[in-house]
């Protein structure tokens, strides 16, 4: 039971995964995938659907001979593989490039739905344009449901928000309390300095009677 569940986490984990063959150029396109999948969600991209359709397709079978020649099937030549990727990468690059000036002529046209819908899509670099992204949702709230990015960063920006609110409170507190104890202090060191002089006037006073007392026997004698 235990090697039949091993087993069945282990062709799992094989499928969910990339081939490791040229994985730093294939992971990228394979990464990407999902996100040029949402594009046809989009109208904007209407007339490239069967173009999308055509690029996912070719991408799932370059996946599959990329994990053929993993699994060691000598009759695939890796340097056919290789040129796939390349193939695809450049394609992927296309889409990307595509979506991001989709997302500049969003910004341009106040056009609130292709701009949340590439903002979500995964090929828009949202922290690079984080400034500009918050800066135009806060000019169109009202056109913006706000999920996925938009809602993570509201709600990071709503935390630290907190924080430094907490940080300025607890910095405003700890001068109050400073200024409180200086005052005490001040206080203390005024009421302290009072009965000093008060003593010093008191002995000044004796010190007058003594010499007067002495002065009248002076003159009696």
């Amino acid at each position: 039971m235990l090697k039949t569940l091993l087993l069945f986490l282990f062709s799992t984990l094989l499928f969910s995964s990339n081939p490791i063959v040229y994985a730093a150029l294939g992971d990228v396109i394979y990464n990407n995938v999902q996100s040029i999948k949402k594009l046809k969600e989009i109208e904007y991209y209407q007339a490239m659907h069967d173009n999308i359709d055509a690029y996912l397709l070719e991408v799932e079978e370059t996946k599959k001979m990329g994990f053929a020649i993993e699994n060691g099937d000598k009759s695939l030549d890796k340097k056919v593989y290789l040129q796939k990727l390349r193939a695809l990468s450049k394609q992927n690059d296309t889409f990307v490039r595509n979506a991001n000036t989709a997302f500049k002529q969003s910004l341009e046209d106040v056009d609130s739905t292709l701009f949340a819908q590439l903002v979500n899509s995964g090929l828009i670099n949202t922290k690079k344009h984080k400034d500009e992204i918050l800066e135009y949702y806060y000019g169109h709230k009202e056109d913006i449901n706000v999920t996925g990015v938009i809602e993570n960063y509201l709600e990071s920006d709503r935390k630290l928000a907190q924080s430094k609110q907490k940080r300025n409170q607890y910095v405003k507190t700890k001068k109050m309390k400073e200024a409180e104890k200086i005052r005490r202090i001040r206080k203390q060191d005024l009421q302290e300095q009072e009965k000093l002089e008060q003593k010093l006037d008191a002995e000044v006073n004796r010190k007058k009677l003594e010499i007067r007392k002495e002065q009248k026997k002076e003159l009696f004698n």
